[in-house]
């Protein structure tokens, strides 16, 4: 008698996966990654408020404390991988949630901006535990069959939370303003709200997230095989593939949340606005984004598990490419003329997500999951590294569209990697029937 099918409605889980497991996974990608958005939402009003730097700055200080971040991403991704692989996602997950709530209680209160790239530190130890773990407990959950459909689903969440900080919580400076309290005393109370939250998460999470690792202790790699299994598996193309993917998709919400808000809280104080009502404008730009890429997913979703995974990457890097060097016919960012444009780059960001991700979950050994999405995530690192570190000096320097033209014309280059990969090493189709079709060879 065969056994029965492990599911929770339209999800096909990994065995031992119950549905309990699962919605602490949908809890994670809700707030995990809406409220690391948070910071790009604050980032000006600190800039502004707290240190006093002037506007025609806050572009390359904003793109400076992006190329540190990701300096320290760039180091932790892959041995917090290792980790995950050796303790357990969960532990790795909410210690990178409480690290969280630790930077943000403290961010508001830097005095000078040392002081606000140390806090920013603490934060990144948190984004990287954070973002690492949720990629690689999506790969360990869900079997291939829906796993284009439970990425898009994860993703429709990723955009749910950052659409909820960045109509709710990014407003919360003004709301504390309105009621009374003085600029700087609003910027801390709206810190310590979303480092509560982040607590609460952690504690969520620890609660119902499965324990251990998928494989058990005696079937563990050595410590030396993890630690050289991110780049040796890259000898499959569709994993090398992945990393390249992942050089654009993993810096374009960090990209996307940094400058379309830091673009529309300039524009919105070079026409005379208050730095909190600024940036409630600021946020606006992002909130069109994130809303057109939430109504997206499912659709890029479902064709992503109805294609061969490499072709899929092909398409949603196309449309990304579309979304980016769209914003060089935006002249005024806060215009109704617009918003189409900052729709197609909502799309353009959450496609080159779900591509990516996708890829990786099907490609990367069930043994060494957490070293290979560990540098999945290196290369995300790195991708936000360049992008931010020059994206910054390009949007005083030659416009606020300039970072996005500079993604564009990368994810074109992509695009045409991808299309030598489907034709040299296509890999498996995915069966409909229930498991994917055998692997092709590497």
């Amino acid at each position: 008698m065969s056994e029965k099918p492990n599911r929770l409605g339209p999800y096909w889980l990994q065995p031992g996966v119950t549905g309990i497991n699962m919605m602490a996974l949908f809890l994670g990608a809700y707030a995990s990654i809406g409220l690391l958005t948070f910071i790009a939402l604050s980032t000006p009003y600190v800039l502004t408020v707290y240190l006093d730097i002037p506007q025609d700055q806050q572009g390359t200080v904003s793109g400076d404390l992006h190329l540190f971040q990701e300096i320290i991403a760039l180091l932790l991704f892959a041995p917090l991988g290792i980790l995950a692989d050796r303790i357990g996602r969960r532990e790795v997950w909410v210690a990178g949630m409480l690290m969280m709530s630790l930077g943000y209680s403290l961010y508001s209160f830097a005095s000078s901006l040392p002081e606000l790239f140390f806090y920013r530190f603490i934060y990144t130890v948190g984004i990287c535990a954070a973002t690492g773990m949720l990629g690689t407990v999506i790969a360990d959950y869900t079997a291939d069959r829906s796993r284009g459909f439970a990425v898009a689903s994860t993703g429709i969440l990723n955009a749910l939370g950052v659409i909820t900080v960045a109509v709710g919580l990014g407003r919360l400076p003004q709301f504390f303003t309105e009621r009374g309290a003085s600029q700087e005393a609003a910027g801390h109370d709206a810190h310590f709200v979303v480092a509560g939250i982040c607590l609460t998460v952690a504690v969520l999470l620890y609660l119902g997230l499965k324990k251990g690792t998928p494989v058990q202790r005696a079937e563990r790699p050595p410590l030396g095989d993890l630690v050289r299994s991110g780049v040796h598996e890259a000898r499959n193309p569709r994993i090398a593939l992945a990393y390249a993917c992942a050089f654009i998709a993993r810096s374009d919400l960090v990209l996307v949340g940094t400058y379309s808000v830091l673009w529309g809280t300039t524009t919105a104080i070079a026409q005379g606005m208050e730095p909190a009502e600024a940036m409630s404008a600021g946020r606006k730009v992002f909130a069109i984004a994130s809303t057109a890429a939430l109504f997206w997913l499912p659709v890029i979703g479902f064709v992503l598990d109805r294609v061969n995974r490499v072709t899929g990457v092909m398409l949603c890097m196309g449309i990304a490419a579309a979304g980016y060097l769209g914003t060089s016919f935006i002249d005024d960012v806060l215009s109704s003329a617009a918003i189409p444009l900052v729709v197609l780059l909502g799309m353009g960001q959450i496609s080159a997500f779900a591509g990516a991700q996708t890829l990786i979950a099907r490609e990367a050994p069930e043994a060494t999951r957490g070293s290979v999405i560990g540098m999945f995530n290196m290369f995300g690192a790195v991708g936000i590294l360049f992008s931010t570190g020059v994206g910054g000096r390009l949007f005083d320097t030659f416009g606020p569209a300039a970072p996005f033209q500079l993604i564009g014309v990368m994810t074109l280059v992509l695009v045409l990697l991808a299309a030598w990969c489907r034709v040299k090493a296509p890999g498996p189709a995915v069966d409909r029937r229930g498991a994917a079709a055998p692997a092709a060879l590497h």
